[in-house]
């Protein structure tokens, strides 16, 4: 049977959270633990989508729906399809498990579904597809919930002259730009593009309000936001090797990200002047962002505590995570929540991960160890053969 599976990291963020989302610059790092996702086509004689061998719900899963719309259409005669999803990845832990979600899903069903291009060049680039969703493409819209197959192109562009399939037509922009679209959704609104970039990109990346030197730009990306237009632009970034290692320490609280945002978001409305907090996370992410560069692990560290400190300031930290960041300290470069904040994780920078390890869990924390900076998106199985040919 024709299956496909893709596979996405986590994250964590070094420096930066919240304060991204209002166009701050921010730094994240991919983990080593993964989500998979795999398709194959249902050979029941149902017509509805499965998900772990249960029919699929999609007021459950909304971020999978959202995908399906923008990748899946059944009003265009999409297959329903068999869905099976495993990883390593804690939910509502601040370390991106649903754009690690959706990051991989959107390689999966890119894959089966294959694409079209506009001409016979073996260059396959964005601009050559003759549908798609890429930041290079002005005429589609990633955003709009009105229309079965909005990734379509019109005009010249939009001739289908080759059609390919598998991992050629697989891409990084695209799968980081519908699982923003699809944070965004889920959250009010009120999304950075860090979790989806991260996730798909792998490695380090960083966001900022503008082009940084030193630092390879990949994309702008565009947001519509209840407080107005935001856009950041994408960078990677390629760090001295070190032996660094993350050592992440998890609550076992539940924290959805939406929760926290609309926290922040709130305390803003109500006080304005309070974003002075959040404009000292962007002066503290940007210090980060040149020790980096500079291999000073040890300042990186220090980035990382400031930036606990004004977390806690605005108040999405917890005393269940300041009871893991302290216990972490002794043995760490630095230590901070990672993610949204309010429980979940958080995340030690540190040369002795075994020693960082066992003081956390002494602390109650459960752990993970990951090297600095992961692969990306991956496809880990495909069938040469598509599963749908629109």
């Amino acid at each position: 049977m024709s299956s496909i599976t893709a596979s996405a990291p986590g994250k964590c963020i070094l420096f930066g959270e919240h304060a991204v989302v209002y166009g701050h610059p921010a730094v994240a790092v991919a983990i080593e633990q993964r989500i998979n996702v795999k398709i194959k086509k249902n050979n029941s004689k149902s017509d509805y989508w499965k998900l772990d061998g249960l029919k699929f719900d999609p007021k459950k899963h909304p971020h999978i729906e959202a995908i399906r719309q923008r990748l899946w259409p059944a009003e265009l005669g999409a297959p329903p399809l068999s869905i099976e999803i495993t990883g390593q990845i804690p939910t509502a832990s601040g370390l991106g498990s649903s754009a690690a979600l959706s990051v991989a899903a959107s390689a999966a069903l890119r894959s089966a579904r294959g694409r079209w291009f506009n001409n016979l060049d073996e260059d396959n680039g964005a601009e050559y597809w003759s549908e798609g969703f890429s930041s290079l493409i002005e005429d589609t819209d990633v955003h709009s919930e009105d229309q079965p197959n909005k990734s379509v192109r019109t005009g010249v562009g939009g001739e289908k002259i080759r059609y390919l399939s598998g991992k050629q037509v697989v891409d990084y922009d695209e799968c980081a730009l519908i699982a923003h679209a699809v944070e965004a959704i889920a959250q009010g609104g009120r999304a950075s593009p860090m979790d989806s970039s991260t996730c798909s990109h792998g490695s380090v990346v960083v966001l900022s309000d503008r082009k940084e030197q030193d630092i390879e730009w990949q994309y702008a990306r565009k947001l519509i936001t209840p407080e107005g237009a935001r856009e950041w632009q994408i960078h990677t970034l390629s760090v001295p090797k070190e032996e660094v290692y993350l050592v992440i320490g998890n609550t076992g609280i539940h924290a959805p990200t939406s929760v926290q945002v609309e926290k922040v978001a709130k305390m803003l409305d109500d006080r304005p002047e309070r974003m002075n907090e959040i404009e000292t996370i962007g002066v503290i992410a940007r210090r980060g962002i040149k020790s980096l560069l500079s291999g000073d692990y040890d300042a990186v560290g220090r980035a990382m505590s400031e930036n606990q400190l004004m977390l806690q300031s605005i108040g999405v930290s917890s005393p269940e995570l300041e009871r893991l960041i302290q216990a972490a300290i002794p043995t760490s470069l630095g230590a901070k929540l990672t993610g949204a904040g309010g429980g979940g994780c958080m995340v030690a920078l540190t040369r002795n991960p075994k020693a960082t390890s066992e003081a956390i869990e002494l602390a109650g924390g459960r752990t993970i160890i990951s090297s600095f900076g992961a692969s990306g998106m991956t496809l880990d199985e495909c069938s040469e053969d598509f599963i749908w040919k629109i």
